[in-house]
């Protein structure tokens, strides 16, 4: 071998075809060892050339073709090695490996996907159920008003009339005796009918029931406008001729004990004072109808 690694060749030129440290080898033909070399002819040398076994094949040379082809096995195994150590070390743990593939999965489960979901079969129609209706609420319906009767002789319109009287004394306040006194003094003073006066003619222009003569006396109560009980137009008025009677008769001192004829003789001065006392029964039956 040379300095730089490489191979001497025995049969180069210039270098000896036997060396004098070559080991007798053994004949491939018989296996016999030879002491015989061969050595190569000079090139135009005559004369048979002798074949050299394998056991004249320098020593050197041998070990050499040993050692390399020992480096090449070495090498080999060395590759195989590491090509196994690395196809280990990629080779993931079993762990690994499941939680690699459980995150691709989810990574896959999170894309968009493309398919749509089967669509859900629509039920058969159903025949539409008609709504109950809901209950109302009960709502009481309000009380009719009460149709007052006609009674103690009386029309209607002078039940009517009667019927002003006592819901205008409702309305003041006053007691249910007040009330009787009033509905008595205008059946004695108009038969519970609205006048006019023919000595007032404006009297007439207002709603009324019949005329009278007596001076200017008007309305239910016979009240007259030049005694200052108020005006014609007012007078006609029989909510407030009414009220106009009760406030009078509240100025009288004790007039719920007086007797019924004295009480109205005081509102009136009348020329016949004991002429209310004969309607105080009747006017009681009428208070009380429309009172209920």
């Amino acid at each position: 071998m040379r300095d730089d690694g490489t191979l001497d060749d025995p049969n180069a030129p210039g270098r000896p075809a036997d060396r004098s440290d070559d080991a007798p080898s053994i004949d491939q033909t018989n296996g016999t060892r030879s002491t015989d070399r061969t050595t190569a002819s000079a090139p135009g040398a005559a004369g048979p050339r002798r074949t050299r076994p394998w056991g004249s094949v320098n020593r050197r040379t041998r070990l050499v073709v040993a050692a390399g082809t020992a480096c090449c096995l070495g090498l080999v195994g060395v590759s195989q090695v590491g090509s196994g150590a690395t196809d280990r070390a990629a080779r993931p743990a079993p762990a690994a490996e499941v939680a690699e593939r459980a995150a691709l999965d989810a990574a896959s489960r999170s894309l968009a996907r493309s398919t749509t979901a089967p669509a859900t079969p629509s039920a058969s129609p159903s025949p539409t159920a008609t709504p109950e209706p809901k209950p109302k609420a009960t709502v009481k319906p309000k009380p009719k008003p009460r149709r007052i009767v006609p009674v103690a002789g009386l029309n209607r319109t002078q039940m009517d009339n009667a019927t002003r009287i006592v819901r205008a004394g409702k309305e003041m306040g006053v007691p249910r005796r007040a009330l009787v006194i009033a509905v008595a003094t205008a059946m004695q003073e108009s038969t519970l009918l609205n006048y006019a006066s023919g000595v007032l003619p404006e009297s007439q222009n207002y709603p009324h029931q019949a005329v009278g003569w007596d001076h200017d006396s008007v309305g239910l109560f016979q009240q007259r406008p030049s005694s200052g009980w108020g005006t014609v137009e007012e007078l006609m008025d029989p909510e407030y001729a009414t009220r106009a009677f009760l406030s009078a008769l509240e100025q009288i001192p004790g007039w719920q004990d007086l007797p019924l004829s004295v009480a109205a003789q005081a509102v009136q001065i009348s020329a016949f004072p004991d002429a209310y006392a004969q309607h105080e029964w009747n006017a009681g039956q009428v208070v009380a109808e429309i009172l209920g």
